[in-house]
Order: C-alpha cells, then structure tokens, then sequence
C-alpha cells in the first residue's frame, strides 16, 4: 500500500464530504459538489483528472436529451450492466442530499453517450419508480444481483427525515433511521418492492455491501436509534424466478464493527476496507481485507500504510473509491496557518492495476463521512462542522474560463463576454433564464460592422423571439446598432400621384349632365 499527497489546482472547495467518484472505463469522473453548480459546469459532474499526484477538474457535458441531475451528497451509487452495448457499463444513482438539505427520492441512470478523444458526453435519464417506492433517504447502499438470466436492484439503510407529523420547528431537519426493510428494484420496468426480514431489527446506514452474483453482502453501519456500530455481518440471497422474486437473510459470524468505510476492489476476489469510524469520535485506521471464495466470507486485518501524522491527528477524514484498487481521501487543513486549504488530500493505492475486467466484482460503499451539516447533533461524527461552503469559485480559476486545451474554444463565440455596457450575465452566478438554454446563455449575432454576439437576455428578447430568429437566416442587429441597421435600408420609393385624363371630365354618366360651372370647377381642382 502506498500513500501520496494529492495537490488541487482548482475549484478545492468543490470537494467536501459527501461527494462520489465514478469509474468509467478507468477514467474517474467526480459527482455530488457541495453548493448548487455554476456556469463555468453546470452539470455538476468533472472528470478527475490526476497526473503526477496533481488534481485538476475538469467539467464533463451531458448530452441534449439528458434530464437534470441535482447535486447530491451522500448519496447511493453502483455499477450496472445493461443489455445492449451501449449500456455496457453504467452508473445507478439514488437518494442523497440536495444543497438545499432536501432528500431525494429519485433513481438516475448515468452512461455514456460518446467518447471523443479526452471529451467525454454522459447521458442521465431518470426512471420512475411505481409500488413500495422507497423515501428519500441517505447514507444507504443500492446494489444489482444477477440471477438465472436476470437483474434486480437491492435498496438497503439510511437516514431520512422524521414523519411531518413529529417534526417541529425547533428540529425541523432531525433525521431517523429508515426502517429495515429490504427493496427490490426492477429498472427495467420501474417496479419497486418492500420485503421484511425478521433477521433485519435496525435500520443501517453508512454502512458497507459488497454484491456478487446473486448475493450481497452487508457488514458494520451505524444505527441512529441506539447509537451503536454493530459488527453485524449479514448475507442476503436473492432468487430471481419467472414467478414472485424471494429474498433470505443469513446472519454471519465475523463481522466488524464500522461506518462510513471506503471499500476498494484489489482483485477478482478481494476486497480493501479503509477508513470509517469506530466510535463517534475516533476514526478507524485499521485496514480489513475481505476475501470471497464460492460462498464462503473472510475478513481479517491487514498491514495499514504509512499514515501522516496529519492523518492520524485529524478527527475525521473522508473519501471515495476512485477504482482498480485506488481511494481518494480527505482531512481537513491547519487551521492554525495563516493561509491554509479547507482539506487536503490524499491518494491510497492498495495494489496495482491488474484485474480482469471482464470478471470485475462491483462494490459499493458509502463512501464518504456521514455530514458535517446541521441535521442531528453528533450524528456519527457530525459533531464536527466546519464553515468553508462550495458557493463560489476562484476569480482567477484558470478554468472557469472554459479555455482547455481539450475544451472547445469559446474565445470566437463570445458567450463568455460582457456583451453590452448593460451587460449583468454574471460569469459566476448565471443560470438558466430560458427553457431553451442547456448551459450556456442564449445569444443572437449583430451583424453590424464584423458582427458580434450579444445576450438574448440583456437585449429583452422573449423566448418565442429567440426561438423564431434562431428558425431564420436573416440578419439581426442588437439595441445598439438597430438605427444604424434601420438606415442601412433604402427608403421604399413612394409612388407619385397620377392625373386622370381629361377626357373622363368629358364623360357623362347615365343620366349625369355636367354643367359649364363643375367644368371649369374640376378644370381649375385639377390644373
């Protein structure tokens, strides 16, 4: 196990507890920002770019047909194989926390939709669920089971929100341990089912599950209700029939006692748990190998790293697994120091890159310190809060200019510029003011002089006005130059007004006389 300190370059205080790493064909990408995102990535997910133990974010696109993916700590994560192709590898997401404290209780699939050099385009569908729907929740485990040709989804734990009927003002955000009950999900058809273990007595949250096949295992979490950790170890079968699907609990000997670990696949058959707490306030530093043969668990401890001595002093840490054996973990900075990081962070590889991926075990695991926030006093190491939020980037953030070498040039498009003395599209707080708008701001071209392109919004145009000159391909011109663009235009010519001939003065109508006075009356009106 090696140990090496992690440098980012920009948007730290992006990373915070709660957040994810998904591993998408070794390419990591990061998920669950604390704060709302911003202009400069309003997706909210980044591609964790590290070289030579130096961190860089890099914001990841989505692509059109896409829905909105909020950013969600704590939430629970794992791999899924779909049947075609195209969704080889894909991510399930479910619950966690928005940065508004809400709890969600919507099920994401994230894929990839293309792959073009270093750009990345993901795809994020939501799939509604119909049946014993699970509540919003967090710190819980979302697990796939494959049996006789099929595939399910095991929804486990967590914390949510008390009933409104016993919440109060004074502890509106108090949470509660889910009840234990187990709940299958069928993402193919969106059906959710509830099941009761009588093995299940507590409800688990933060805890560790590791599937395979059509097994999972679940071992340590932490319950609210009785403020323990107990080294619990349970097995849950499920059996996927044409008929009714049936699920069994085993309870195991040789559990541990944990919550909040990181769990890391080395090998086909092993496994790493680092990290996590054994007490309220005390961290874990033993590291545990979890070996799986047939159907037969050992778990035992195993030689720890290096740890720094700022590791060891720290009072909590946090992380994720980033894959192929590798975590990603943070601790918070010096205080004491004049100029010091909010967190720093480290890079633990438990072994080298070398499993088969074709016979990958997918893991998951809540993988990061249960919240610091505000919900429940010393909620499992939530004694600790600090003050830094994730509610602004750095002025001079190289790249929030959107300017990588791997990012298209917008320099030539001009959205990102002061478009008018009246400009107010703030770089760092713009969001979406039309429905048409994915993440960048809505904009029309002047073709005054060499053109220019101006903010659809600061030129007050409505929606249906922007959508009909976007239809055209005429030319446009902004507040500032529209009377010149009017003086442009030729005057229409006016047409002169032509004199009757004389000869219908002489014309008599049916029954009509003109008398010499109206003569010489219409010869003067019209000479």
């Amino acid at each position: 196990m090696s140990l090496q300190m992690v440098t980012v370059s920009n948007n730290i205080a992006l990373i915070q507890p709660g957040f994810s790493l998904m591993n998408f064909d070794g390419q990591v990408f990061f998920f669950g920002q604390k704060g709302w995102p911003k202009r400069s990535c309003p997706t909210g997910v980044f591609h964790f770019d590290i070289k030579q133990n130096h961190l860089k974010l890099k914001p990841a696109n989505f692509s059109k047909d896409s829905c909105y993916l909020p950013p969600l700590r704590y939430p629970a994560t794992c791999t899924y194989k779909g049947s075609l192709e195209s969704e080889k590898q894909q991510y399930i997401i479910h619950g966690g926390k928005t940065p508004n404290n809400e709890l969600s209780d919507k099920i994401y699939v994230m894929s990839i939709a293309c792959k073009n050099n270093k750009k990345v385009t993901f795809r994020c569908t939501e799939k509604d669920l119909v049946g014993d729907v699970p509540e919003g929740r967090y710190g819980h485990s979302i697990d796939v089971v494959y049996s006789r040709g099929k595939s399910m989804g095991v929804l486990f734990g967590g914390r949510s929100y008390m009933p409104s009927t016993q919440r109060t003002t004074e502890k509106w955000n108090s949470v509660a341990d889910c009840l234990p009950h187990v709940f299958l999900v069928d993402f193919e058809f969106g059906c959710a089912t509830s099941y009761i273990l009588p093995e299940l007595q507590d409800g688990l949250s933060f805890h560790v599950s590791i599937a395979r096949n059509d097994t999972i295992y679940i071992l340590g979490g932490h319950s609210l209700a009785n403020n323990i950790r107990p080294a619990n170890l349970y097995r849950l079968r499920v059996d996927l029939p044409l008929g009714s699907p049936a699920v069994n609990c085993t309870v195991l000997p040789g559990g541990i006692s944990v919550s909040s670990a990181i769990l890391t696949q080395t090998n086909n058959d092993e496994f790493v748990i680092v990290g996590g707490y054994q007490l309220e306030n005390q961290k874990r530093m033993v590291c545990n190998i979890v070996s799986l043969e047939d159907n037969d668990i050992d778990i035992h401890e195993m030689e720890t790293p290096d740890w720094t001595p700022d590791i060891k002093h720290s009072k909590i840490w946090f992380g994720s697994n980033m894959g192929n054996g590798t975590v990603f973990l943070g601790i918070p900075g010096d205080n004491k120091q004049a100029i010091s990081e909010a967190f720093y962070f480290y890079m633990l590889k438990c072994s080298e890159d070398d499993m088969n991926e074709d016979h990958k075990i997918f893991t998951n695991s809540q993988t990061s310190t249960e919240d610091p926030g505000d919900s429940t006093p010393f909620e499992d190491s939530e004694e600790f809060c600090f003050s830094a939020e994730a509610n602004s980037f750095d002025g001079d953030d190289e790249f929030d200019t959107y300017n990588e070498d791997d990012e298209e040039d917008e320099s030539v498009t001009g959205y990102w510029i002061t478009c008018c003395p009246t400009c107010d599209v703030d770089i760092n707080t713009w969001v979406p003011f039309y429905s048409t708008e994915l993440n960048k701001p809505a904009m029309i071209y002047c073709s005054h002089g060499d053109g220019h392109w101006v903010h659809a919004q600061c030129m007050n145009l409505a929606e249906s006005t922007l959508i009909h000159l976007s239809e055209g391909s005429s030319k446009y011109y902004c507040n500032e130059h529209v009377e010149i663009a009017r003086a442009l235009h030729t005057p229409r010519r006016a047409l002169s007004l032509q004199k009757p001939p004389m000869k219908s003065l002489h014309k008599k109508g049916p029954g009509k006389v003109l008398t010499p006075a109206k003569k010489s009356f219409l010869r003067r009106l019209f000479d």
